[in-house]
């Protein structure tokens, strides 16, 4: 039985994960896990799952559970995490939190020799070359649960990385893809946060409404794969049928498909090499869905996803200011405190005010993300 730290459990990705263990509990336990401010979700997870340790938010609502389970350890906050995943009966650890705050807890864990699930995007932007040769020097398996990585990862199974041409990704374009630029200047939350094909948490809603989301992906996607920025690409693709793609020296191009159901990327991964029968599929069929459309991706429409190769590109510290700066500004947007398109002048003006600083060790890493945290708070 593989046993499981979920770190995130009550956000999207983990209420997916909790899913797929309990329709396996001869195969998977999670045996502990984490949540933040969702505290009648997190009551319903111990009680259903029987954890024997739990990261919350603070010491305070650790205390107040702690009288109520008493036979369950809880610790609290960022050291907590990191406390999660280093537990000896801990084989996997899936990283399901949002920001930079998974960070730390996925180092831990591969330094822990764990096997890694990793659906925290932030992770490998902030820090791809310390997360990647410290896995390889401690040879853990990091697998990936965003829907795009394991489509590409799922493709490249039986290939050479030297045969491939090209990681092609897709983009929904969001919930503004079809406004144009001027449209932009006064659209709410609200709009932001209606996605046309996805349910997910606020922030990377909005993060796919300005293609941050997927510039992410872009830098994850470099990482995860070993993989040249000129040899990664976005495609507009509407219909979020086709996760991604992967094209190879001969031409050839191997694409997944599937419904948009992340219990797929997550099954996968833990049950990896083996595929396992889904419970209570949802409906996917090719000839019902009849048609499917890919266009060229527009990066003057979507400036934040061409910053997000620049700063690729270049490197070192600017990843980690690029996603501080974000993560600020689309929390204010959120709370009502900035237009939609004041989230891609801040981003912009924090990456080019910053001199970055190559080959930064972790302690700068955390040390430049809090700094430009706030900065950016004291431009709003």
């Amino acid at each position: 039985m593989k046993k499981i730290c979920l770190l995130g459990a009550t956000g999207s990705v983990g209420t997916s994960t909790v899913q797929v263990v309990q329709s396996y509990p001869n195969l998977f336990k999670i045996v502990a896990f984490s949540f933040y401010e969702n505290e009648v979700r997190g009551r319903e997870l111990i009680e259903q799952l029987k954890p024997k340790l739990v990261a919350v938010k603070s010491l305070e609502m650790a205390r107040k559970l702690k009288l109520d389970y008493p036979a369950i350890q809880f610790t609290y906050e960022v050291e907590g995490l990191s406390e999660l995943v280093v537990l000896e009966e801990v084989d996997t650890v899936i990283t399901a939190l949002m920001g930079s705050v998974g960070l730390r807890p996925t180092l831990a864990a591969i330094d822990a020799g764990k096997e890694v699930a990793l659906a925290n995007k932030e992770t490998l932007v902030m820090a791809g070359e310390l997360v990647m040769s410290l896995a390889e020097r401690k040879n853990v398996k990091i697998f990936p649960l965003d829907s795009e990585h394991s489509a590409i990862f799922q493709c490249l199974q039986g290939e050479k990385l030297e045969h491939v041409s090209q990681l092609l990704i897709t983009a929904s374009g969001g919930s503004f893809r079809d406004y144009s630029r001027s449209e932009l200047t006064h659209v709410s939350v609200s709009d932001a946060l209606n996605h046309p094909n996805w349910a997910m948490g606020k922030k990377i809603t909005v993060d796919s409404a300005s293609m941050m989301n997927k510039g992410l992906e872009v830098i994850e996607a470099r990482w995860l794969f070993n993989m040249d920025y000129d040899k990664i690409k976005i495609l507009l693709h509407r219909e979020s049928i086709v996760h991604s793609l992967v094209q190879f020296i001969d031409g050839t191009i191997k694409a997944q498909l599937g419904a948009n159901d992340m219990r797929e990327p997550i099954q996968y991964a833990l049950g990896f090499p083996e595929r396992m029968a889904i419970k209570n599929p949802n409906y996917f069929d090719l000839v019902s869905i009849g048609k499917l459309h890919f266009e060229e991706m527009n990066f003057e429409r979507f400036p934040l996803l061409q910053l997000a190769f620049d700063t690729g590109r270049i490197g070192g510290t600017a990843p980690t200011v690029m996603n501080a700066a974000n993560e600020i500004a689309v929390n204010a947007f959120i709370n009502g405190k900035l237009s939609f398109l004041d989230i891609e002048k801040l981003v912009y003006k924090a990456v080019y005010e910053e001199k970055e600083i190559q080959k930064p060790d972790l302690s700068i890493l955390l040390e430049v993300d809090k700094d430009t945290r706030k900065k950016v708070l004291s431009w709003i």
